[in-house]
């Protein structure tokens, strides 16, 4: 796609080994296949016409359409997830390769790693955004190894299966049956499924009549379109000092705004945890605690830099999209550095009438994942299609709800013992 002269093909290939390196380091590539795919196929060919080679080669998301509001439809995903996804799905030489939403690049690294014996059927419901793929897989010589296919990805590619793998690069809400009939047997699907709003990037198994995760990884994608698509409620609520933020819902949307108009302008009651997390830690895990627990939980964001009664935005960075509104409250997380600087403390602002009631309840689900989920493991999984159904289990469990009786569970550890500076501290409560 891009219209990269002879001169730059040096530098194209030093900034793409500078990335692979970097993957490397950072431990996102694992096998010496996808590391030789990532230094061989040539991201820029597959990026919008003039997008400097620094920014393909970055690593991260390289945008290559976007609608009418700036609402990004097409892009090659991070390097880093991709090279993960690869991973999840156990792609090795003569794999046939199933990929859900194209830019062509992903579809020419697995090729890569399948080997000449392999075959990738790649789908887009965007007719341009296949002609773009199949004339940059042309050109980069993957014409004979990769198929581009124009439909809507929920129906797969019918007439080109059994697949030894399925990689959905879309956020998915459900998982079309569609789906697990092109699988074979003992293959692998890699979802980024969509859980009340929180996506992970699940490695499944086919197991007993349902699906068991063997991995899942935070991640984030753009969503299905098409008869996968899954439409969100949005309710605006405006700051007081100008801009507004939105609440996008996935699953349980009231019928009715949740908020009275005027919540942002009283006080804020704010609460804190006692809970630290140290620098360079995960803990996005505690958004599926509270995606599964949590009452009016939804996706937050703002616009027009909102100020709010308290001073400051809703939300002082992008790490925090999320909140809880329910009962004419608005309660999110927050967090304050500790004094030596190696982490931070969690707590929890809320705005309304029952605010102090609504801080203290995100306090109490921040106590309840610390004491469960912040191991999760990751075949903590499953999906159980129309038909199955989950046995009544011996340990807590998330259970979302999702097309004609299918439903996807996450099962949490046992109870972790507190340690003897927690029972201290809760001593000195």
């Amino acid at each position: 796609m891009t219209g990269t002269t002879t001169a730059d093909v040096g530098e194209a290939r030093r900034l793409r080994d500078a990335m692979t390196d970097k993957l490397l380091r950072l431990e996102r590539i694992t096998s010496p296949a996808i590391e030789a795919a990532f230094r061989t196929v040539p991201r820029h060919a597959f990026a919008r016409p003039g997008t400097p080679l620094e920014e393909c080669y970055h690593g991260s998301v390289v945008r290559n359409k976007k609608d009418a509001d700036g609402v990004t439809l097409s892009s090659i995903s991070a390097a880093w997830l991709q090279a993960r996804m690869i991973a999840q799905a156990g792609i090795g030489p003569g794999s046939r390769v199933l990929e859900i939403g194209t830019t062509g690049y992903n579809a020419a690294v697995i090729a890569e790693v399948a080997g000449p014996g392999g075959h990738v059927v790649t789908v887009d419901i965007d007719p341009e955004v296949c002609g773009w793929a199949a004339a940059a897989l042309d050109a980069a010589g993957y014409a004979g190894r990769v198929t581009v296919v124009s439909g809507d990805g929920e129906h797969g590619a019918p007439g080109h299966g059994p697949f030894d793998a399925i990689i959905a690069t879309a956020g998915a809400w459900d998982i079309p049956p569609a789906w697990l009939a092109q699988l074979d047997g003992c293959g692998t699907l890699v979802v980024p499924l969509r859980m009340n709003g929180v996506t992970r990037s699940i490695g499944f198994r086919q197991r007993d009549g349902h699906l068991a995760s063997a991995s899942a990884y935070t991640c984030g994608f753009v969503p299905m379109q098409g008869a996968g698509a899954r439409p969100e409620t949005f309710f605006t609520v405006p700051a007081p000092g100008g801009g507004h933020v939105t609440l996008r819902f996935e699953d349980g949307a009231p019928a009715a705004p949740p908020l009275p108009g005027d919540v942002l302008a009283s006080d804020p009651a704010e609460a804190w945890s006692g809970l630290t997390i140290a620098d360079m830690t995960a803990w996005s895990d505690l958004y599926l605690w509270l995606a599964g627990f949590a009452p009016g939980f939804c996706r937050l964001d703002q616009a027009g830099d909102p100020q709010l009664a308290g001073g400051g935005p809703v939300m002082k960075t992008g790490w925090y999209p999320f909140a809880i509104a329910c009962d004419g409250t608005l309660s999110y997380l927050t967090v304050r550095d500790l004094p030596d600087g190696s982490g931070v403390e969690f707590g929890a602002l809320a705005y309304g009438h029952h605010a102090s009631d609504a801080a203290a309840i995100l306090i109490s689900h921040l106590h309840a994942w610390d004491a469960r989920g912040r191991d999760l493991p990751q075949d903590a999984f499953t999906y159980w299609p129309d038909g199955t159904a989950p046995p009544l289990p011996g340990t807590l469990v998330s259970v979302f709800r999702k097309r004609d009786g299918a439903t996807a569970t996450i099962s949490w550890p046992p109870e972790r013992p507190a340690s003897m500076a927690e029972r201290a501290n809760a001593g000195d409560a």
